[in-house]
């Protein structure tokens, strides 16, 4: 028996919170995913419960065309259908989904508002832990605005450009300022400055499958 097949499973938390329907129509849904709720279903049996499976009960035809991070609170799109699906995954490849994220980050942010272009490739040897990499690193574009500042911490929005793993989280502690309660990326001070990964998809807008109309929807945090 190897040493990896010794280690106890993982065991996600299993979050209790409900999925909030916040527009539905016959090609897709817009939700709110919980805090500590999986998008797609992890490899342990026991780590079944996300979001797309408790869709499913009531829409068996959601499929997943895009995720959050468990840690990850927010809006997600849902498509309903093959063509919806289709559609909204080659908006999503040529990065004309707007996204908005809004986070509590250490310290206070000088500039008002800027552009982190790093690129980012998996840390293998610490996976899932992903690291900036100039040699084999993907393309990452972040830009930041200041919301707010207090003396020990800053609100921001962050939209970014590009969909890399784990890319906010990475970004922002390259900035200087990580995000607060981020048990990954975040050092012991500002991990224990919050409960949860002070991090939220707030906004998502994308052209319509069906209509061609832009639909765009907000999803304010609760932290």
């Amino acid at each position: 028996m190897s040493s990896e097949d010794e280690l106890p499973p993982y065991l996600v938390p299993h979050s209790q919170e409900p999925i909030h329907i916040l527009y539905a129509d016959d090609d897709l849904l817009l939700v709110r995913k919980p805090h500590l709720l999986l998008s797609v279903p992890g490899r342990h049996p026991l780590n079944r419960d996300c979001l797309i499976s408790r869709l499913q009960q009531t829409y068996p035809q959601a499929s997943m065309v895009h995720r959050l991070d468990l840690d990850t609170s927010g809006i997600m799109v849902i498509p309903l259908n093959r063509a919806c699906h289709a559609h909204l995954s080659r908006q999503f490849q040529e990065r004309l989904v707007y996204k908005r994220y809004e986070a509590v980050v250490w310290g206070v942010v000088a500039r008002d508002r800027g552009e982190i272009s790093l690129p980012i490739v998996s840390d293998w040897e610490r996976r899932p832990l992903q690291k900036i990499c100039f040699d084999t690193g993907r393309e990452a574009i972040t830009w930041f605005e200041v919301v707010a500042r207090e003396a020990d911490r800053t609100r921001l929005q962050l939209m970014p450009q590009t969909g890399r793993s784990h890319q906010l989280r990475i970004h922002c502690r390259e900035l200087g300022h990580p995000i607060l309660g981020c048990d990954m990326y975040a050092h012991e001070a500002a991990l224990a400055m919050a409960p949860r990964l002070l991090l939220h998809a707030s906004e998502l807008g994308f052209t319509h499958p069906t209509t061609g109309d832009w639909l765009q929807e907000a999803c304010p945090p609760d932290f």
